[in-house]
């Protein structure tokens, strides 16, 4: 069976990728403002990743406001961000050939009572899944520790894609953290896999917090925080 271990050398790499999208998302919570659209701050983190290390982005970069995260594959529109919303940012930078894959959600203004309950599960889903992204847990059993987790909070059913992927030369590799995949697949030291769940709550919110993990020593690749930061 085929393993998709990575080498120290595509470790590296990675790790690289993620430290230029970990200063990204620094520098874009300092640039966003009021009134500023969708597609604005997406062509912001491009040029970021473009002039500060990156030879391109892995994916096109989704920004969502308010009722645009509830699309996980949100396209940035012309829409222009308001105060009291919830903004969804998922992006990603290849370094020599390497991606990164990173999503946050954040608060522009103050946000309601039940949108930081939905980011509160999926911060607790999160948490969990890293914790148990260990050699020798399937990758079926893996998203259901995250899955558990949100159906128990009683929102199961919006949680519509699957724990993680594995990461690399492309963004989306084997092995799939999903309760489709077989169960004699499971997680082996330096396989790089992503751990995102999500609610997704259409016409009114929705929440994703991602990070890449390296299974064994090396662990999650970003230093950025989880917990909800507010902006603006």
């Amino acid at each position: 069976m085929e393993t998709f271990v990575k080498t120290q050398r595509q470790i590296s790499c990675m790790k690289r990728a993620a430290q230029i999208i970990d200063n990204a998302y620094d520098a874009l919570l300092g640039f966003v403002r009021e009134g500023m659209t969708e597609r604005e701050l997406a062509a912001f983190i491009e040029g970021f990743v473009r002039g500060n290390g990156g030879s391109g982005l892995s994916f096109d970069t989704i920004v969502a406001f308010g009722a645009g995260g509830a699309e996980p594959h949100h396209v940035p529109t012309d829409k222009k961000l308001e105060k009291g919303v919830l903004v969804t940012v998922d992006m990603g930078a290849v370094y020599d050939g390497f991606c990164s894959d990173f999503t946050r959600t954040f608060a522009f203004g103050e946000v309601g009572e039940k949108q930081r309950e939905i980011y509160r599960i999926v911060y607790e889903a999160q948490k969990l899944g890293v914790a148990a992204a260990k050699k020798g847990i399937s990758c079926c059993n893996l998203d259901s520790v995250c899955r558990d987790y949100i159906e128990k909070c009683g929102y199961g059913e919006f949680f519509i894609h699957t724990t993680g992927h594995g990461v690399g030369e492309l963004i989306h590799e084997p092995p799939t953290i999903g309760r489709k995949t077989p169960p004699e697949v499971a997680l082996e030291d330096n396989m790089v896999i992503t751990i995102e769940p999500g609610i997704y709550i259409t016409g009114e919110m929705g929440v994703r917090i991602e990070d890449m993990v390296v299974v064994g020593r090396e662990g999650v690749l970003s230093r950025i925080p989880t917990e909800l930061v507010v902006v603006g």
